[in-house]
């Protein structure tokens, strides 16, 4: 009896080139295409109601056109996106820095300093620059593009986060969220909030996969772009003790960690107080220039003992934006103990009560409050768990109701009725 061979066809030309072969790539492609999509997709639609509503309600107030281009004003809606912060942030990519602590002439009381961009953190505005001269875009086009693209980052960075806790749905909410939380309105503008939570979401992932190096690298970068980094730089430290104590992952991988992570944010402030003469360069400047200092949270006392009782007779007081931030500030701990009863990674824990303490202890605008707790995305954690358990069309109706009254709530209250 003759055997018969049977021989595979012959593979299509180039398919033995990719590792696995591309019938295995391309499944891997379209998987990663779908579970991302969806959060890309998720975010950006909630994001874009609540933005077409912000810029709706600012043309239809027009209020913006009575007001200084720098302070919330322009020829058009969108370019109050650029004012306040954001105009210092172009300056800084068309000219850079020019630290200094200059006193105005007679001045007495809080302000004593002439504003001086030093105040303002580089890693923003220097990609600002980079994308103006690759793209041929002007700096406002350019800051608009970082900002947004980092948005986009972001709401991975806290998908995947939130996923590893409670599965890619618990993600999906928590992306939604992060969409549409009060203060959001910063993050299709020209502010660093969203370059910063985008730092700060990968970097508490890299330390919850063991990706130490990665952890360190993301949260120097970090301090490049806040002050409130040392929150993040803290909580990879503890990080790295606790994983030193487990002997888990080594000794040299955490401590290299934990040695880099603060080198962006104690650079910056030793180069502008080197540059400025002064050891203390930097917060004399937010200090006497802006009115931002360390209070041991004696401000949010006044302000928090003020507004129950229908008094707005304290600092910076601006009464719509103020109740927001109010709100926020109470919700904070409510959701930081839930949070701690999921027993997360240390890192999400120590990073959102640090970071809370910073904005309550630093006497500042209160109402900003709500921009500045803003990256605490820990906190959508807890809320994304309990409202995965909605139906697909409840939660569409909840998150699509918030991403509408967001172009209020987290937009033009935040621009307009207040100070961002």
């Amino acid at each position: 009896m003759s055997t018969v061979q049977l021989r595979r066809p012959p593979s299509p030309a180039g398919e033995h080139r990719l590792p696995g072969g591309s019938r295995e790539f391309r499944p891997r492609l379209r998987a990663a295409a779908v579970r991302y999509g969806s959060v890309l997709l998720t975010y950006g639609v909630l994001k874009l109601a609540g933005f077409a509503v912000f810029m709706y309600l600012l043309d239809a107030a027009g209020d913006f056109r009575k007001k200084h281009p720098r302070f919330g004003g322009g020829l058009h809606p969108w370019d109050v996106l650029a004012s306040w912060d954001g105009w210092w942030y172009q300056q800084i990519a068309a000219h850079g820095y020019d630290p200094a602590l200059k006193p105005v002439p007679g001045a007495t009381g809080m302000i004593t300093l002439e504003g001086n961009s030093a105040a303002f953190f580089p890693l923003y505005p220097a990609l600002m620059r980079l994308v103006s001269e690759c793209t041929g875009l002007g700096l406002y086009g350019a800051g608009l593009t970082v900002s947004v693209l980092a948005s986009f980052a972001a709401a991975l960075g806290v998908h995947a986060v939130a996923n590893r806790l409670g599965g890619h749905r618990a993600g999906l909410v928590a992306a939604g969220l992060w969409a549409v939380w009060p203060g959001s309105g910063t993050e299709w503008s020209g502010y660093s909030e969203s370059l910063y939570t985008a730092l700060a979401a990968w970097a508490c992932h890299a330390v919850m996969t063991r990706r130490w190096l990665t952890a360190g690298l993301l949260t120097c970068a970090a301090g490049l772009c806040r002050p409130t980094a040392v929150a993040l730089v803290a909580a990879l430290a503890v990080a790295a003790v606790l994983s030193l104590r487990r002997r888990a992952d080594g000794v040299v991988r955490p401590l290299a960690a934990a040695a880099i992570a603060p080198l962006g944010l104690f650079g910056y402030l030793a180069w502008v107080n080197y540059r400025m003469g002064d050891i203390n360069g930097y917060s004399k400047l937010q200090d006497g220039a802006w009115g931002h200092k360390f209070d041991w949270g004696v401000h949010s006392f006044h302000v928090l003992t003020s507004i129950p009782v229908g008094h707005f007779d304290y600092l910076f007081a601006m009464p719509f934006e103020d109740v927001i931030g109010l709100c926020v500030v109470l919700l904070v701990p409510v959701l930081t103990v839930l949070l701690a009863r999921l027993r997360p990674p240390a890192v999400l824990v120590v990073y959102t009560v640090l970071s809370y303490l910073i904005v309550m202890t630093t006497q500042q605008y209160f109402g900003n409050v709500s921009r500045y707790l803003l990256p605490l995305f820990p906190l959508f954690v807890p809320l994304a768990l309990a409202m995965r358990r909605l139906r697909w069309p409840s939660l569409a109706a909840v998150l699509g109701t918030a991403a509408l009254t967001s172009g209020s709530y987290a937009g033009y209250v935040l621009f307009v009725l207040g100070v961002p």
